[in-house]
C-alpha cells in the first residue's frame, strides 16, 4: 500500500483503451476545470448537462459557470432523483431533450450526478445519433469508485436492472470529491460498500487499510481521496484487460448477484439504496463461500464485522417493510446478467482479497441458503 495521497495534489488514473482511453481525475476542487478540460478534448462542442434534482440545487450552476469560463455553451434536462428515473419514459424523455436542443455527434453530454444519472445520462449518450461523447461528473463516493467508470450504461427493466443497455466509454470522468461535502451520511456510507468492494475481491492490504481508517475516510481530507483512488486504479486496470466482462470484470459484481435480487425485492426504493443491498450481497457472497468450505467463517465474520460498524447492513431481515420468501428472491436471482443458459453464476471468495469467478452453481443449493438467511434475525 502507499501513502494517502495530499488532499490538494490531484491524482489521475488513466483508463487504457487505446483510442477510447481516457483519464480519471480525482481531487477538491477539480468541477472548476471541467470547461477547461472539455475545450481541450472537443475544440468548439456545446454540452448538455444531465442531471437530477437534487443534484441541480446544489452544483448545477457550478457546472454551467466552470462550461462558461472555457466558452462552452450549455443546455440542461433535470429528472426526478432516484433509481425510478432509470427507466423508458426518462430515457425517451432525455434522449428527445437532446434532439431538441441539437446537441451533435461533435458535442458532449456532462452526466452530473449518481450512479443512476451516469447510468441514464451515459446510455443516452450512447443511443441519441448513434452515439455522442460523453464526460462524467459523479457527485456520489458510489458513482466516483465505481459506476462512472468503464462504460456500463444501462436502465432498468421490470424484471431486473440495468437490463437493457450499452457499453459507452466516457472521454473524460471528473470525480470532485468536495462534491461529497452535500452528500447525506446514508448514501455516502451506501457509497462506501463499493469500496469495501474492491479490497475483498483482490487486495487483502487494502481491505486492512479500510479497517483501520474508515473514520478519517468519512471525514473527508486525504484518506478520503486515497481511497477513491486505489478504487479507481483498481478498477481501470481491470476494465482496461476485459472491457466487456467476458472474464476477469465480473469480479467486479462481487455482491451484486445477490444484491441486485434484494434491491428488486425491495422495489428499487429508499428502503434499500444500491450500496446498502451490495453490502448485503457481499455479506451473504462471504457466508454462502463459507457454508461452501471455501473459506474460514472467521474471514466471513470478519467482513460482516466491518459492514455492521460504518453502519451498513449485515441481515436480510434488517431491511424496512420485508422482504419476499426465497422462491421469489430466486427467481430474481436467475436474471442476473452473468446467468449463462440458465446456469447461476456467482463471485465467491477463498479468502479477503481471494475472489473468483464460481460457474454452474447449484441453484437448489442458493435456495436453501437464502431459506436461512431470511430466517436470521
Amino acid at each position: 500500500m502507499t501513502a494517502p495521497l495530499r488532499a490538494s495534489h490531484p491524482t489521475v488514473v488513466n483508463v487504457a483503451l487505446g483510442e477510447r482511453s481516457y483519464e480519471i481525475i480525482i481531487g477538491r476542487g477539480q468541477l472548476t476545470l471541467l470547461g477547461e478540460k472539455i475545450a481541450a478534448l472537443r475544440p468548439g462542442a456545446k454540452a448538455a448537462i444531465v442531471t437530477d434534482e437534487t443534484v441541480a440545487r446544489h452544483h448545477l450552476a457550478a457546472t454551467e459557470a466552470a462550461l462558461a469560463a472555457a466558452g462552452i455553451g450549455s443546455t440542461s434536462v433535470t429528472v426526478p432523483a432516484g433509481e425510478t428515473s432509470k427507466s423508458f419514459p426518462v430515457l425517451e424523455r432525455v434522449c428527445e431533450a437532446l434532439i431538441s436542443a441539437r446537441i451533435e455527434r461533435a458535442d458532449v453530454v456532462v452526466a452530473l450526478g449518481g450512479g443512476v444519472i451516469g447510468d441514464l445520462g451515459g446510455f443516452a449518450a450512447a443511443v441519441v445519433r448513434r452515439g455522442l461523447d460523453y464526460v462524467q461528473v459523479p457527485t456520489t463516493l458510489l458513482a466516483q469508485v465505481d459506476s462512472s467508470v468503464g462504460g456500463k450504461t444501462a436502465i432498468d427493466s421490470n424484471h431486473g436492472k440495468n437490463l437493457i443497455g450499452a457499453f459507452h466509454q466516457p472521454v473524460l470522468v471528473l470525480a470532485d470529491t468536495a462534491l461529497l461535502d452535500t452528500l447525506p451520511a446514508r448514501q455516502f456510507r451506501a457509497g462506501y460498500a463499493e469500496v469495501v468492494k474492491y479490497g475483498l475481491i483482490g487486495d487483502a492490504g487494502f481491505f486492512a487499510w479500510l479497517e483501520a481508517n474508515w473514520r478519517e475516510l468519512f471525514a473527508g481530507g486525504p484518506a478520503r481521496e486515497h481511497a477513491i483512488a486505489v478504487s479507481c486504479r483498481m478498477k481501470a486496470a481491470i476494465v482496461g484487460r476485459d472491457e466487456r466482462e467476458v472474464g476477469e470484470r465480473a469480479l467486479l459484481n462481487l455482491g451484486h448477484t445477490f444484491g441486485h435480487a434484494l434491491e428488486a425485492a425491495a422495489g428499487f426504493s429508499d428502503r434499500l439504496l444500491h450500496g446498502e443491498a451490495i453490502a448485503l450481497g457481499m455479506t451473504l457472497a462471504f457466508a454462502f463461500s463459507a457454508r461452501r468450505g471455501l473459506l474460514s467463517p472467521a474471514e466471513a465474520e470478519r467482513v460482516e464485522r466491518h459492514l455492521a460498524a460504518v453502519g451498513l447492513p449485515i441481515r436480510v431481515s434488517s431491511v424496512p417493510g420485508g422482504l419476499p420468501g426465497a422462491d421469489r428472491l430466486m427467481e430474481l436471482v436467475a436474471q442476473d446478467k452473468k446467468v449463462k443458459r440458465g446456469r447461476l453464476t456467482f463471485i465467491l471468495a477463498r479468502a479477503i482479497g481471494a475472489s473468483f469467478i464460481a460457474p454452474d452453481v447449484d441453484a437448489a443449493e442458493v435456495h436453501a441458503f437464502l431459506v436461512e438467511k431470511l430466517a436470521e434475525r
